[in-house]
């Protein structure tokens, strides 16, 4: 006698990502299991009285997409914010920023996001001067899409005592003007913390990137509820992008108590695969919180399971750590956030512990330390299956290549980040010269190397949406004239959103495939992804999300 399926998806064109059995019509679930899958017929015989069945029309249903690296505390608070992402050219950003300082209390920090770093054109600089004409009578910021530089006008330095600089760590900077004063430019987190401090929120949501630890303010019950109702938009956005789990980049305490509270109230919409953040000078004795956290948050929703670290900034402020000069800048090769054997040693305790490790590395001398250091870590631990990740690789030197297989690193990659796609050009090409270009952005070099490739967005310094990143990794273009073609197939960039990406959270036995026995996690689009040109891959919508069984998005 065969069981009744809570929930039959029929009339689908289904890519499993199950190499055994790649196609079908049909996915029956039962509990949060999928029960069957096969044709329509096969599976008319799962459906009963109670089953709720969703006609695809023919379109594709796929594994639930898995983001591999964002932000979602930080995103979660932004998503109301004004944003200037597409936006250039002097007029049409003090237009739209004067129009939203309208609307927003007058007495607050006005706080803009998604500003490029060529946005007023290329090779024109944003600065404090500039910020002053678009708004001088109130404090204001601009957030540079990736969050690594910030820029202020003369109100907000003012009123955050930055105006004077301040002395930050190595790889952190508050740029100075000519003048002696600050020019408005802040590169890396902790120089633009102050900023942080005076918005709405006070920084909490970024205290999971700057520190990783107790935020140090008192938050009141109002404020805390408010945090909650964030998230869940957050967590509802994802379900809407047909995202049924993610990896996320930053944490601390309270964040974590947050999440773990929204879990034990009602189960999350999403699945979190949470980090421990160290950062340089962090005593090796802080890994007893990473320890409690592991087994405090261990929940089928939620996990805190790896350490994340930054060896370095990022390439338009000069940030990344790289091996040469950078093209434009001679004498500049960005500085690693680490002090070597702080580095070395911080990897080798965590991998000793059993946690996985999720370096965010742009430059290609960022990457090589952090291949050294993972190879160190298997050196003096023994070699396990550690699935050690490298977040980002916009540069590597070609020696470094092979390595990412010889020691199972994952390239952690996001599609949009890539020159002349989703970003323009310029600043990037210009500070790299073609001969790093050649292995810049390299995706699909790796994967001919044998990397292992899980695809994100980094969200909220790129667009959310998976389809987006599906249709880039797709469609991007040569670097230049002659530049290897880094495009990846359908089926490519599909696995680093699904197989690839649930490899990478040591969930490939769970997720990331539509088989019998599998968590139900699915995703069905408006259309059907294998007929659809990949340039307009992201005319494609999400119809339905289920997540653990459970419907959490139907359009």
């Amino acid at each position: 006698m065969t069981l009744n399926a809570d929930i039959v998806i029929e009339n689908a064109a289904v890519l499993t990502m199950d190499p055994s059995a790649p196609t079908a019509e049909a996915v029956a679930i039962s509990g949060n299991r999928i029960m069957a899958v096969g044709t329509r017929a096969d599976l008319a015989s799962c459906k009963g009285s109670g089953t709720q069945v969703f006609d695809a029309n023919g379109s594709s249903v796929i594994p639930g997409f898995i983001e591999s690296h964002m932000h979602i505390y930080p995103g979660s608070a932004q998503i109301d914010r004004l944003s200037l992402a597409g936006m250039h050219g002097l007029e049409d950003i003090t237009k739209a920023v004067r129009e939203r300082a309208a609307t927003e209390p007058s007495d607050e920090i006005l706080v803009v996001e998604q500003a490029h770093y060529n946005i007023l054109g290329d090779h024109i600089s944003l600065d404090r001067h500039v910020l002053d004409e678009i708004l001088p009578d109130r404090p204001m910021c601009f957030y540079a899409g990736d969050h690594h530089t910030m820029w202020a006008n003369t109100a907000a330095l003012e009123a955050s005592g930055l105006i004077h600089g301040k002395k930050v760590s190595q790889g952190c900077e508050v740029v100075m003007g000519s003048d002696g004063l600050a020019n408005g430019e802040l590169r890396e987190f902790e120089a633009y913390q102050p900023i942080v401090m005076m918005t709405q929120t006070r920084g909490r949501e970024a205290n999971g990137l700057s520190s990783g630890r107790y935020f140090g303010v008192p938050v009141s019950a109002e404020e805390r509820a408010g945090d909650i109702a964030a998230l869940r938009r957050g967590f509802d956005y994802c379900a809407s992008l047909g995202i049924t789990s993610f990896h996320n980049m930053d944490s601390d305490p309270h964040q974590m108590e947050l999440l773990g509270e929204m879990d034990a109230a009602s189960p999350l919409t999403v699945r979190a695969f949470m980090p421990f953040r160290m950062l340089p000078g962090y005593p090796l004795s802080d890994y007893e919180m990473a320890e409690d956290w592991r087994r405090r948050y261990d929940t089928p929703r939620l996990k805190m399971r790896f350490v994340k670290m930054f060896i370095d900034g990022v390439i338009e402020a000069t940030t990344a750590f790289m091996l040469d000069d950078y093209s434009n800048t001679p004498g500049i090769k960005g500085e690693p956030l680490f002090d070597r054997t702080d580095f070395i040693e911080q990897i080798v305790e965590a991998d000793r512990l059993g946690f996985q490790v999720a370096v965010h590395a742009i430059g290609d001398a960022g990457v090589r330390w952090t291949l050294d250091a993972y190879e160190e870590a298997r050196r003096r631990n023994g070699q396990r299956d550690s699935r050690h990740r490298i977040e980002h690789i916009e540069t590597l030197d070609p020696a470094d290549l092979p390595r990412f297989a010889e020691l199972g690193v994952i390239a952690s990659v996001q599609p949009t980040h890539a020159p002349g796609g989703y970003y323009p050009m310029e600043p990037i090409a210009t500070m790299l010269g073609e001969q790093r270009l050649r292995t810049a952005y390299a995706t699909e070099t790796l994967r001919q190397y044998g990397a292992r490739i899980a695809f994100a967005s980094d969200w909220p310094v790129a667009p959310l949406d998976p389809l987006l990143g599906i249709q880039t990794a797709m469609t991007r273009k040569p670097l230049y004239t002659g530049a290897p073609d880094q495009r990846s197939s359908l089926m490519n960039a599909l696995a680093g959103y699904t197989t690839d990406a649930a490899y990478t959270e040591f969930a490939e036995h769970e997720r990331g495939q539509l088989r019998p026995g599998m968590l139900a996690d699915i995703t069905m689009l408006s259309g059907n992804i294998e007929n659809t040109a990949p340039e307009e891959i992201t005319g494609l919508k999400v119809g339905l999300t289920i997540c653990d069984g459970r419907v959490t998005y139907q359009a």
